[in-house]
Order: structure tokens, then C-alpha cells, then sequence
């Protein structure tokens, strides 16, 4: 059972629920950017919602099913064509071999996420299946699809078309968009105002902004406390001598454009960082596009902890809508 890709699309490439436990080893967790939008897809169709799909950015890839299937598109607003009719997001449909999964132009959001029936059936490295680009590493040989390619599907479990996730249930930016944001251990190096500075501010998505991490400009330049720079630390205030880097910890490379970095960060380096967005609201800057205005905003701990328990119960109810 396979799938031909006629056209990859801009950025698509095989994603799961990464491969946690080797960060201190410099491999980042990986994995899907939105991991409820996979996990819902992989629900919709049946699978396990580890399971590995196609994580597909801005623009659609065109592909020809050379088997039965159940298929399910979740994440952005992005048309979803099957033989030229159009399907209904967040919502498992049936596929027969030889018919051609295609999409329209991106309207909101920036990435969807294509389950199939069974998976997509790359040999895992480390426990996953998730291409890490970097790396050159798992995926279908380490990259993104081009046209030509064949992937592998597992073998599909007993599944049926026609369940939906409910919009009530499916999380997206708004605009502004809004990240909380926890103060890091280097919140001292910066003035009273600066960090008042930064949370106050209107912040744009920079173009640069992808599995890396994503750049925010617009806002304030951050001032920094006068120091004594410490030994291998260079003279730029924002460089520390060196520092673990949290997932979603946030950068400000001389205090004037804060990088959030996501799945596919480096794990250590020389800056500083300001701060760190909470986990329940990582999947949200998977689906920024360039230029969304975006206001951090300051919690504390427990805001953090309770907006995780939001993110659990909201996962807990598609289950439950889906069994």
C-alpha cells in the first residue's frame, strides 16, 4: 500500500509525536509543530494518535492513492480536494485507489496535517519517524518529499469515514495571537522597564520563522543591566557564556528580535533567554503565518500549570467525541 506524491508542495514532510530523551545528546525532540492537530487527524482515521502522518506547510502537496483509505485533514484552513471535490476539514473521508488528494491555496493558519489509515510506514530512527531536517534524519530519507516519491502506508486498522471533530474543540491563533510566557532565569540581565517593555508591545512574525523557531519583531529593543562580562562571554549583553536551552525558550540576539524556538531547536548556546512560552501554547505557533501581530503575556506557574490541564481535557474530549 502506497501513496505516489505528483506535486510535494512546499514544505511537506513525515511527522509524528517526535523522539523525546536524546535533547542532551543536541537531537531535538522533533515531531509535529501543532501535535493536536496530528493527534486529532491520527484519531479521525482510526490510527494509534502517535502514529506518523505529513505535516504539510503553506502550500499542498498533489498525491495519488494506490490503495483504499481513510483520510483525514487537520490544522489549517486549507482547501482539501479529492479528485477535484472539495472534503470537509477535521473530518475522516474515504479514499479508493487511484483517486488524487490535491488542495487549494492556504486561507488562515500555516500547516495541515494529512492521516492516513495505518500510518505512514518510514523506518524509524530513535524511536520515531519524524524527519528532522537538520539531522538529515528519519522521515522518508531525511528530507522533504519531491515528486516521484512512494510512501509506504501500515497496515490500516478497522476505521470509518464520517467522524468529526468539532470546531468547538479545534485550536488556532487569534488575531492578535497571544503566547504566555513564563520569565526565565535570566530575567535579572534585563531593566525594569525593558521587561515591562516586552510584554506591553505589539510583536509581528518575522519571515523568518519555520521548525527552528519562529522570529518576532516590532516590538521595543530590550535594554540590559550593566555587567561585568564574564569570561567566554563576549561583549554583547546578550550573551551568556553559555545555557540549556528550554523548549520554547525565547531568545533576544542583542536585544531586538525575540526568537521563540520550537521542534526542531538546537538545545544549548550562548544567549540569554527572556523568557519561556508554555508548553499548551506551543502548538498555536505552528499556525502563525509571517506578519500576525502577537502580544506575549506574563503568567506565573500556576497559569501555566492550569493552561496545561486546559490543553489535557480539550485532548480528552476529542477522544472521547471520537470513540
Amino acid at each position: 500500500m502506497t501513496i505516489e506524491v505528483l506535486k510535494p508542495g512546499l514544505a511537506t514532510t513525515v511527522q509524528d509525536l517526535g523522539r523525546p530523551g536524546h535533547y542532551h545528546l543536541g537531537i531535538p525532540i522533533g515531531g509535529a509543530m501543532d501535535r493536536l492537530a496530528l493527534r486529532s487527524a491520527n484519531l479521525l482515521v482510526g490510527n494509534d494518535e502517535g502514529l506518523a502522518g505529513l505535516e504539510v506547510a503553506f502550500l499542498g502537496p498533489q498525491l495519488m492513492f494506490q490503495a483504499d483509505a481513510v483520510v483525514a485533514v487537520t490544522g489549517a484552513d486549507m482547501p482539501i480536494l479529492l479528485d477535484g471535490e472539495e472534503q470537509a476539514p477535521w473530518t475522516g473521508f474515504s479514499v479508493r485507489n487511484g483517486q488524487v488528494l490535491s488542495f487549494g491555496y492556504l486561507k488562515t493558519g500555516a500547516r495541515i496535517y494529512i492521516a492516513i489509515s495505518g500510518g505512514v510506514d518510514v523506518p524509524p530512527v530513535l524511536d520515531s519517524r519524524s524527519t528532522y531536517l537538520i539531522g538529515a534524519m528519519g522521515g522518508y530519507e531525511g528530507r522533504t518529499l519531491k515528486a516521484g516519491d512512494r510512501i509506504a502506508l501500515g497496515a490500516a486498522p478497522a476505521s470509518r469515514a464520517g467522524r468529526c471533530v468539532p470546531e468547538s474543540l479545534r485550536r488556532m491563533p487569534k488575531q492578535p495571537a497571544a503566547l504566555r510566557v513564563l520569565p526565565g532565569l535570566y530575567w535579572h540581565r534585563i531593566t525594569a522597564d525593558a521587561g515591562q517593555h516586552f510584554f506591553e508591545d505589539e510583536w509581528q512574525v518575522a519571515p523568518e520563522a519555520d521548525r527552528i523557531g519562529y522570529r518576532f519583531r516590532g516590538g521595543r529593543a530590550i535594554e540590559f543591566v550593566d555587567r561585568e562580562p564574564p569570561f567566554g562571554a563576549g561583549a554583547n549583553p546578550s550573551n551568556v557564556v553559555d545555557s540549556a536551552y528550554p523548549y520554547g525558550s525565547i531568545q533576544i540576539p542583542g536585544g531586538l528580535e525575540p526568537i521563540v524556538l520550537h521542534r526542531d531547536a538546537v538545545s544549548a548556546g550562548g544567549y540569554f533567554q527572556i523568557g519561556t512560552v508554555i508548553s499548551a501554547d506551543m502548538d498555536l505557533i505552528g499556525q502563525m503565518q509571517p506578519h500576525l501581530p502577537t502580544r506575549f503575556v506574563k503568567v506565573d506557574m500556576d497559569a501555566a500549570l492550569a493552561a496545561r490541564a486546559e490543553r489535557k481535557a480539550i485532548l480528552a474530549q476529542i477522544r472521547s467525541t471520537l470513540d
